[in-house]
């Protein structure tokens, strides 16, 4: 079975910054592309940011352009990301995806082209 589970959620004040997480266990994630994806309350799923770990490639969702870093730890076979500048509206569960396989500029940011979820992680930016 292939698993994909998220940490490093909380809350954080506006202007913050904040570190998630995305381990991967029972399959290496060499051959996979990964997302992550965020849902409001009320709203439907939106890109953050996604990674093809064979080629590099990279994605940003529209909302998070110049404040989030997708980037790998081979050792933890895991998937982090790095948010900063983080607003109110940044507020939502972030999930983790991984589909197997290229995906291309126009599915790599799409929800809809994954095929693994994780539970999600809760991130709350307030004062």
């Amino acid at each position: 079975q292939f698993w994909l589970v998220e940490s490093g959620g909380g809350v954080v004040p506006p202007g913050g910054s904040l570190k998630l997480e995305c381990e991967a266990s029972g399959r290496i994630l060499n051959p996979y592309t990964v997302g992550w994806f965020r849902q409001a309350p009320g709203k439907g799923r939106e890109a953050v940011a996604s990674l093809d770990i064979r080629t590099g490639t990279t994605c940003t969702g529209p909302s998070m352009k110049g404040r989030v870093t997708i980037s790998r730890d081979n050792a933890k076979n895991s998937i982090k990301l790095q948010m900063s500048s983080l607003k109110p509206e940044d507020t939502a569960v972030y999930y983790c995806a991984a589909r197997i396989g290229q995906l291309n500029i126009f599915t790599i940011c799409n929800a809809t082209a994954y095929t693994d979820w994780g539970q999600g992680t809760q991130v709350t930016v307030s004062s």
